[in-house]
């Protein structure tokens, strides 16, 4: 999660200020009437106020010597869609059992990073199973898409879409790539 999500969750994280910005959703308030309507000290609805108006939740407009607060709804919906449209997130590491997945946890960081390609060709073979959960069965795919989905995981796909094609992962024919049955995957010639 990103720092001004973070940070908005935080100050979110106070039953005085969802008050406040409830009642502020429904018009522009100013401090005592927010403090009569909470019931609160009129210090302690400034010291909420200026901690929504850090996140660039809340406006102040000032009119002779009353100052008024209002929702940015702007900014509230450019938060919102920030938590909505985050990234998707990366299944977790799996392999076919216990022990590959602790292998594959040694080897692809939390945000399915691929931190180095394995120089064992038992450990690289299970890198290359758990790389070809991106691949449907059934499609064809251009090198691009290939590289694209090795790339989401490691910056060297040209090794690794040779390396699935080592293990008979996956097979290729001008210029097209398809996932082959699991039945004929082989821990590789190389390594």
């Amino acid at each position: 999660m990103d720092y001004t999500l973070l940070s908005f969750f935080k100050a979110m994280a106070d039953e005085s200020r969802l008050r406040i910005v409830g009642l502020l959703a429904n018009g522009e308030r100013s401090v005592q009437d927010l403090a009569r309507d909470l019931e609160l000290r009129e210090p302690t609805v400034s010291h909420h106020l200026a901690i929504l108006k850090a996140q660039g939740l809340v406006t102040v407009r000032a009119q002779g010597t009353v100052r008024w607060h209002a929702l940015d709804r702007d900014a509230l919906e450019r938060l919102s869609k920030g938590v909505l449209q985050a990234a998707p997130m990366k299944p977790p590491v799996r392999g076919a059992d216990e022990a590959e997945d602790k292998l594959l946890m040694g080897f692809i960081d939390k945000d399915g990073t691929l931190k180095q390609i394995p120089a064992s060709r038992k450990k690289r073979a299970a890198v290359l199973r758990w790389l070809m959960r991106d691949f449907v069965n059934g499609r064809r795919y251009s090198e691009r898409e290939v590289n694209d989905l090795i790339q989401q995981h490691h910056w060297d796909a040209a090794t690794l879409r040779r390396e699935l094609i080592g293990h008979k992962m996956m097979a290729r024919k001008d210029r097209l790539y398809w996932r082959l049955p699991e039945v004929e995957w082989t821990e590789g010639t190389n390594g």
